[in-house]
Formats: structure tokens, sequence, C-alpha cells
């Protein structure tokens, strides 16, 4: 998969402009707060139609501006393929191969990226959301299917927690509690079931990126933690009768805080650097070169599920890592369109072809290659 062109209206700061990447390295460089966030933001949002910086529409659009327009054409499923986004505050409009979507979903299974930002390196010190999303977000990337999947279960969620905290002032809505449970539990099932397969295939990959990266000293392991028992070998229906186990016997405890205590929403990853909990124990290199695996490791599980190599987005992270480190992930990644943001022009030998961009104040200017 790679970009051919993409784009530009009234997106942030940056200037109305088309750019033509080339198939493998190119850099983006420019001092700080000159738009080159922008540019990676604007080839992910072709994932799925979501930021991985903002939920506000209205950030997206330039100051007093009404809208803003993104196009990018790309190589995908081995065909020329084109896709536009019109954003407003308050909607998209999506058009893939000149047909009207209903929904950005809709660009997913057509267009695939990983982005490595300085967000990602939260995700080992913040909370299970932070982790839990980042297992979905790989998950929802290869089918529809899953995306939709995930939607339902929350809405379910949603409607069963507002049940709760009704039964709390009238049981006689008790009797239909069943009914939800019934739903979510196969639906949670499904997703957790899901979630144990995507964490032993990236575990194993990440592991040995992680051997790479830290040439050797370190070993990386990743481990599902479950709020209802489940285990990598349970079956859809397994997961579902030890789900509604647990829905049963935490009831008391949902009634006094209308919430729903256990499920796929209450679910973590641990990740262990030479035995220990890197959350508790990795100092800062470590969570950097253990984030840098996963990532590494997520590009490679897309690549066998969906067939061909995702583009691959570098936020002003590389510029943080040795030489060694930095020679070793653009290895892990020849064959793979690639987008470096930095803050001076990147220089390597391994680079001898590419594309350099240059960022100044929202304009793009294209120069020579290297």
């Amino acid at each position: 998969m790679r970009i051919e062109s993409i784009s530009f209206q009234n997106y942030r700061n940056l200037a109305e402009t088309t750019l033509f990447p080339c198939e493998g390295v190119n850099i983006i460089y420019g001092n700080n707060a000159q738009g080159k966030t922008n540019m990676i933001e604007a080839m992910w949002l072709f994932c799925g139609g979501h930021s991985f910086r903002t939920q506000s529409y209205r950030e997206l659009i330039a100051f007093d501006k009404s809208f803003a327009r993104l196009e990018c054409v790309f190589i995908g499923q081995n065909r020329r393929q084109t896709a536009s986004m019109t954003i407003e505050s308050s909607k998209r409009q999506i058009k893939i191969n000149g047909v009207k979507k209903k929904t950005s979903a809709s660009l997913i299974e057509k267009f695939c990226a990983v982005v490595f930002s300085p967000e990602n390196l939260s995700l080992i010190k913040r909370g299970p959301a932070e982790r839990r999303s980042f297992i979905d977000s790989a998950i929802c990337r290869e089918k529809l299917r899953n995306a939709q999947t995930l939607q339902r279960y929350n809405r379910l969620l949603k409607q069963r927690n507002a049940l709760l905290k009704h039964i709390a002032h009238s049981d006689t809505a008790r009797g239909t509690l069943d009914l939800w449970d019934e739903q979510l539990t196969a639906i949670g099932a499904a997703i957790v079931r899901q979630r144990l397969d995507f964490i032993r295939m990236i575990s194993e990959k990440a592991a040995v990126f992680h051997q790479g990266i830290s040439h050797g000293k370190e070993t990386l392991s990743l481990r599902y933690v479950s709020s209802f028992g489940a285990e990598e070998n349970d079956s859809p229906e397994r997961l579902k009768e030890k789900f509604l186990e647990k829905c049963a016997a935490n009831y008391p405890n949902e009634i006094l805080t209308g919430s729903t205590l256990s499920g796929a929403h209450r679910d973590d990853m641990e990740i262990w650097i030479n035995g220990k909990n890197a959350r508790f124990f990795a100092s800062q290199g470590q969570q950097r070169s253990a984030v840098l695996s996963l990532k590494l490791a997520e590009a490679s599980v897309l690549r066998e599920r969906m067939g061909e190599n995702p583009v691959i987005l570098f936020d002003d992270v590389l510029s943080e890592l040795d030489n060694e480190r930095q020679d070793y992930l653009l290895n892990e990644l020849r064959g793979c369109q690639v987008f470096i943001t930095c803050c001076e022009k990147f220089n390597k030998e391994q680079l001898s072809e590419g594309k350099v961009f240059y960022v100044e104040g929202g304009v793009v200017d294209a120069l020579s290659a290297f």
C-alpha cells in the first residue's frame, strides 16, 4: 500500500497544496509548530476518519474557514484508488472512488497505516484504556466488521448501565436485565477472542523486535489481563459463559455503582521487560523501545492479515533514538512507504533514495531527493 498523492484544503494551518511522495522514505522537516504533524495526521485520517490527536472536527479546520477537504490517491488492493474527506464542524463527508459513503468507517479495509507518535509513548505508563485502544485500533483497521462489533458492544454497554441505574430505583426492570446480558456477553466474548488472537501474534513478533532494538539485552513479553477470567485457549462459547457468571456475581455491586464491572471494557494488557511489569519498573528508554517494538509488531501483523504493507508514519519519534536503533527500525521497514517528521533534515546512508519536504508556516516545499 502506498500514497501517490495527497491534497490539503483549509486543513489546520497547511496551505492549499498537493504532495507527491515517493514509494520509499519521505522526510518532512522544519521547526516546531510549522505543520509537520498536521500532514501525518491528515494521512492517518484515511484509516478510518479519526485523528490520533483530537476528537473535535472543528480543530481540523483552518481558522475562520467553514470546512476542510482532504483527497488521497493511493495504491491498495493492487489497484489505484481515491478517497476524499470533507470536514465540517459537526460532520464529515466521505467519498471512495467517487462514491459517497455514509460513514468514515467505510475507509477501513481500503487504506491502512501505522502511526508512531509521541502520544504512543504513554501506552505503558497510562491506564488500561490506552492499551485496550492500541489493541482495538489494530483489530478494527483490519476489518470493518470488527469495528462494527466494537461499536455495538459499546452501545449495549451504555444501555445496560442505564438499566442498572434504573433498577436501583425500580426493581420491576430487573427482569429485562437477562436479555441485555445475553447480548452483551456474546459480543464481548467475540471481542475478547479477537484480542487474545491478536496478542498471541503480536507478542511473538514484538519479542523479536525488542531483542533487536535492545541488542539482545532485554526480553519483552505481553499478557492479556481479563476482568472475568478469560484464558488464551477459551472458545467464544466458554468466554461467554465466564462473562455471564461474572455478571451474576457482580450484580449487587453493579446495582450500587450503576455500571458494568467486568467485560471487554475493563480488560488490560500487561507489558513485561526482563520479567518485570514495565508500567512500574521500566525506564523511559525501555518504555520507548517497548512501544516501538509493539508498533513494529503491529505493522507486521497487519501486513500478514491484509496481504500488503501498511503505510508507516513516524511523527517526531526517530530523532530521540541513537543511530543504531534508527538503522534497525528503518531496516525492518524496507518495502514500506515511510513518512518521517523531524526538525532537521534527516541524513542516513541507507536513505540513498527518497524525497524531502520542508515545512514552514504551513507551506510545504518539495526539495531534491537525497
